[in-house]
């Protein structure tokens, strides 16, 4: 088996993904930072969820924002509801795993917060769940889908932002949904800190 050549081929499919995904999410993902940034500009805070590999870039997210992206600069109200597996198995223990996220939001989202809703899959209720309590708690939401994921699709309020990745395999969904995770992270900054002299 030639590695070299399945090396190459994902590095090659990845850049024509991100080649052919740049006019579409650009706009989304614009939209998406000024919703977050006028969000934590009125002490408000940023909520994400995710399942597996989407919980991970939910993390990765909030730390962006709790520590630091790229500089120096105060924290920014940020957490990941996948973080503490006590909290997530005694919810589904005791009201099922489609309420992992809902939950928490019940009692931690606030009006005027915004919820990240990352899937790069599909059919996930506990997220569809989430969404719904995040506009009945007068959240905004982002979502960070795929175009499989027809149901999150049909939650989406005129008011919410949806960035939809189009990728031929959930690998590439994946790494478009880190870059536009990167990229949400230095709009924000920008938003709040103006721009940094780069190096």
């Amino acid at each position: 088996m030639d590695y070299y050549q399945i090396i190459a081929d994902n590095f090659q499919s990845t850049i024509e993904t991100i080649a052919m995904s740049v006019d579409d999410l650009a706009p989304c993902i614009e939209l998406g930072s000024h919703l977050m940034t006028q969000a934590l500009l009125e002490d408000r805070k940023i909520v994400a969820c995710g399942n597996g590999a989407d919980a991970a870039l939910a993390q990765l997210f909030s730390s962006n924002l709790l520590s630091r992206f790229e500089h120096e600069r105060p924290a920014l109200p940020a957490l990941a509801l996948g973080n503490d597996g006590a909290n997530l198995t005694a919810i589904a223990h005791s009201s099922g795993v489609n309420e992992i996220f809902s939950r928490q939001l019940r009692a931690l989202g606030q009006a005027g917060d915004v919820l990240l809703c990352i899937s790069s899959s599909s059919g996930a209720n506990n997220l569809l769940r989430a969404v719904q309590t995040a506009h009945e708690r007068n959240m905004a939401v982002v979502v960070l889908s795929n175009v499989d994921d027809s149901e999150l699709a049909t939650l989406i309020r005129s008011e919410d932002v949806h960035i939809n990745i189009d990728a031929p395999r959930r690998p590439r969904v994946v790494e478009l949904q880190t870059m536009a995770i990167h990229c949400l992270c230095e709009l924000i900054d920008h938003g709040l800190f103006g721009a940094y002299n780069q190096e």
